[in-house]
């Protein structure tokens, strides 16, 4: 211990010790309220969560069904729909209708979402070609494609290219308008750091505006893929010969209610597969993002 001479008595005194200064302890928090702010948010990923949902409704169906809550000849019984879905497999017609639809939907799909895209880069990068693209492609989201049948019916008759063009047109709207609002929510300091390292246009949409837009696109991508099922549904019951909605409007005509849930089943399972696709391809691509998803 060192010594300081007293100023009061001019005799050596023992030295005051300087202790560091202790931040005040913080409140404890009771275990309740703690686990209360640990469960913000959705929490954890359930596992196969997705399928929750169609077991819960299948679930209903079926007890529905047994009850007699649901007529038969209504909505035809689960057990009625898997025989009968088995039978259709057995002769080959479910795996045809299946095939031809599916093309079907993947061109419409593909270049709506190629057309989609390059609409939204041109409007994006250009104030001119905001101008010229914009304007339309807002008329048409306000437009359904229903509405517009009777016209590509009489320009385009009954035929494939009808059926193709009728899905391009539901599927491009929903990419075009979401890369695009991912391409302005691009930061300018991003524009202002290429401008400083002189990259080149093509440099820049590559490096800053395609990542940059990414988000938007894979979320415009999900619409996408759901709106071509649903323009799939419409332009194949009208004068169709073969697909999906040639069956179902087929077993209108006589009266068979299981194909037709047959035909439903099937819509909502290539839809559901078809987004949960989209949504992995999304986790992947934009796992550097942490959000109440993760």
């Amino acid at each position: 211990m060192t010594t300081q001479v007293d100023p009061l008595t001019a005799r050596p005194g023992p030295a005051t010790v300087r202790r560091p200064l202790r931040r005040p302890a913080a409140p404890a928090v009771p275990r309740s309220q703690a686990r209360h702010r640990r469960r913000l948010g959705p929490g954890r990923p359930i596992p196969f969560g997705a399928a929750v949902g169609p077991l819960l409704l299948l679930t209903v169906w079926s007890i529905g069904s047994l009850t007699g809550l649901l007529d038969e000849r209504t909505l035809s019984a689960p057990w009625t729909v898997l025989a009968t879905t088995g039978d259709l497999i057995a002769s080959g017609r479910l795996q045809e209708s299946l095939l031809i639809s599916t093309q079907r939907a993947g061109l419409g799909l593909v270049f709506g979402v190629l057309i989609g895209t390059v609409l939204a880069l041109v409007a994006g990068l250009s104030r001119w070609g905001e101008a010229v693209i914009d304007g339309p492609v807002q008329i048409k989201r306000a437009i359904p494609a229903l509405a517009l049948l009777p016209l590509l019916i009489l320009w385009l008759g009954i035929d494939e290219r009808m059926k193709v063009i009728t899905i391009v047109l539901g599927v491009f709207v929903p990419v075009y308008i979401h890369t695009h609002n991912g391409l302005r929510g691009i930061e300018a300091r991003y524009v202002e750091l290429a401008e400083s390292l002189r990259l080149s246009p093509a440099q820049f949409v590559l490096r800053v505006v395609l990542p940059g837009a990414l988000p938007g696109f894979l979320l415009g991508l999900r619409f996408a893929v759901v709106s071509a099922w649903l323009a799939l549904v419409v332009v194949e019951q009208i004068n169709s010969t073969s697909g999906i909605g040639y069956l179902m409007e087929l077993a209108r005509q006589y009266g068979q209610t299981d194909i037709i849930i047959v035909g439903l089943v099937l819509y909502g399972i290539l839809g559901l597969l078809s987004d949960g696709a989209v949504r992995l391809v999304q986790r992947r691509a934009l796992s550097w993002r942490r959000t109440l998803a993760d």
